[in-house]
């Protein structure tokens, strides 16, 4: 019989304890890391702020950080009297583009992605494969023929050229598909046609309302992108009364290259334009993260 001597024999490797896993990254790294995440999103609108807050002279000495040179109002004032005003008219076509455009938008949406959830009917997946792939297309690909669409239809240069594309995201489709399937169980749409509820009925009635955080998401996706839509104007309008603020303040900033007392006007104006995206999230992000339906089928 023989034996192992003390050379070749090893100690057992201790064993982990049961339902833990071994950290990757402790937490103070992990904290740095977000915090340096953070910082890189928030310098930006960090000098945005300061830069709108500043005198003309503080602007382009870049003594954005002292204590002087704060002159907010003027600032303002000097805005809203460029060109007679018409930076308050691109605020409100944005804010009209926007708002309406994504409040429409996602109800569309998510009727869409409602339907290819619950209902049955020829080529579905197919169809649904079609919505995936206009997902992978980018927007400004569509841009021109849009433009030939419109042209064809005589609106080019109208409000409607820019407002009726972007009423269609195949995204804001698979979204509003994801949401009915977890949001809308088929036993409370069974239950809402036994008590005699009609298709649109129900959908109005009982799986809209499930349905809130995943309209409230999608309104926030389609918000954010009409917001900041950029090329489409571009490409569909001529007359500078249509332009959203992304399209004045660009047009703004190329005139800044031969007078740069448009400078100073752009960051103020651009600082502005950040702020109603910011509050719609402040305001709408506790139905985003909340969920309507919990407990609703036992």
């Amino acid at each position: 019989m023989t034996t192992l001597s003390a050379t070749t024999r090893r100690a057992p490797a201790a064993a982990a304890p049961p339902g833990r896993r071994p950290r990757v990254l402790g937490r103070a790294t992990v904290n740095t890391l977000v915090t340096l995440s953070a910082l890189y999103t928030l310098l930006p609108v960090g000098w945005l702020l300061l830069g709108a807050a500043k005198n003309p002279a503080a602007l382009f000495s870049s003594d954005l950080i002292s204590l002087r040179g704060f002159s907010p109002l003027h600032n303002l004032s000097v805005l809203f009297t460029t060109d007679g005003g018409v930076y308050g008219r691109w605020y409100l076509n944005s804010l009209l583009y926007s708002v309406l455009g994504a409040a429409l938008g996602s109800m569309i949406s998510l009727a869409c992605g409602y339907a290819f959830d619950k209902y049955h009917f020829a080529h579905k997946e197919k169809l649904f494969g079609l919505v995936l792939a206009g997902v992978m297309v980018p927007p400004t690909v569509l841009a021109l023929p849009l433009y030939l669409v419109a042209s064809w239809a005589g609106v080019v240069n109208t409000f409607w050229s820019v407002f009726v594309p972007v009423l269609f995201n195949p995204f804001g489709v698979y979204l509003g598909r994801l949401f009915s399937q977890g949001y809308v169980p088929g036993e409370v749409l069974e239950a809402a046609r036994l008590d005699g509820a009609g298709e649109l009925g129900a959908y109005r009635r009982v799986a809209l309302r499930m349905m809130t955080p995943g309209l409230v998401t999608v309104f926030l996706f389609q918000l954010t992108a009409i917001w900041n839509n950029f090329f489409l104007p571009m490409v569909m309008l001529s007359d500078h009364r249509l332009y959203p603020v992304s399209l004045g303040l660009y047009s703004w900033n190329s005139n800044a290259v031969v007078t740069p007392d448009y400078y100073p006007v752009v960051v103020t104006g651009s600082f502005l334009a950040v702020l109603p995206l910011i509050l719609a999230f402040v305001l709408l992000q506790r139905y985003w993260r909340s969920g309507l339906t919990a407990g609703s089928v036992k």
